[in-house]
């Protein structure tokens, strides 16, 4: 483990890939803001998470927020500065789902989308690293998806925004590196999460679909991802910005 102290907020972090990462951020020193979607049940599961970094020996508080929202952003980073301190680690995990076939996806879904996986990305990124009092060896991590790089038909507008992720990384990496700030991303392959049982209950036949697709013939763990993404923060690291990793266990190699 990482021991680096700071505030790191990682958004979209009630459950899987997003709590893992808030896990591992406590475990390596750091005080983690978990960001919820402002729903009952999303914002328990960030207080049970708490609750769990906070009995293990680390630090942790619950910033319910809509990032696709400006004064919602704005609320929740006023918080956390007023509460933690100004944030070091900024880790944009929360993302809008969807499956439709292309010609069926309507504006309002589009629209719905594109806001969370990208509108809301600017609107965090603006609202914490326009401070004059940035603390050093700040970064930020973005999640993308395998689905940039491989594509999905029935999944159009979500892939096209986490194409569109690798682009921001890229552009903000280029403002922001004057500055000594870092802007990586990572690119999740097929990780075992709640959302993912729920969207497929068949779980052996996903895993036999991804026995055939991947390289490593397992299926990914959010542990995996936030891993990488434990390195992507921290001074092992520091040489690196505009990056995309991708941890997929060899998906887009096949």
């Amino acid at each position: 483990m990482m021991h680096r102290t700071g505030v790191a907020l990682v958004t979209g972090a009630s459950q899987g890939i997003g709590a893992a990462i808030a896990r591992r951020l406590a475990a390596d020193g750091e005080f983690v803001a978990i960001n919820s979607y402002p729903d009952e049940d999303m914002i328990a599961a960030a207080k049970n998470l708490a609750t769990d970094i906070q009995s293990a020996g680390g630090k942790a508080t619950v910033l319910p927020a809509d990032i696709s929202d400006p004064s919602s952003v704005d609320t929740m980073f006023t918080q956390c500065e007023h509460e933690l301190g100004p944030v070091r680690s900024l880790v944009l995990n929360a993302a809008a789902t969807g499956r439709s076939t292309w010609h069926e996806i309507t504006e309002d879904e589009w629209d719905r989308i594109a806001d969370v996986n990208l509108k809301g990305l600017f609107l965090c990124c603006r609202r914490a690293f326009t401070r004059s009092d940035q603390p050093e060896n700040s970064a930020i991590v973005t999640v993308s998806s395998v689905q940039a790089k491989l594509g999905a038909p029935k999944s159009l507008h979500y892939a096209t925004t986490k194409a569109g992720i690798i682009g921001f990384t890229r552009s903000l990496a280029g403002a922001l590196g004057p500055r000594g700030i870092r802007v990586n991303c990572v690119m999740p392959g097929a990780i075992q999460t709640e959302a993912e049982i729920v969207a497929f209950p068949d779980q052996e036949q996903v895993a036999e679909i991804m026995f055939a697709s991947q390289m490593l013939h397992r299926r990914g763990k959010p542990e995996d991802i936030a891993n990488v993404v434990s390195f992507l923060l921290g001074d092992d690291s520091s040489f690196m910005t505009g990056q995309t990793v991708c941890v997929d266990g060899g998906w887009v190699l096949l």
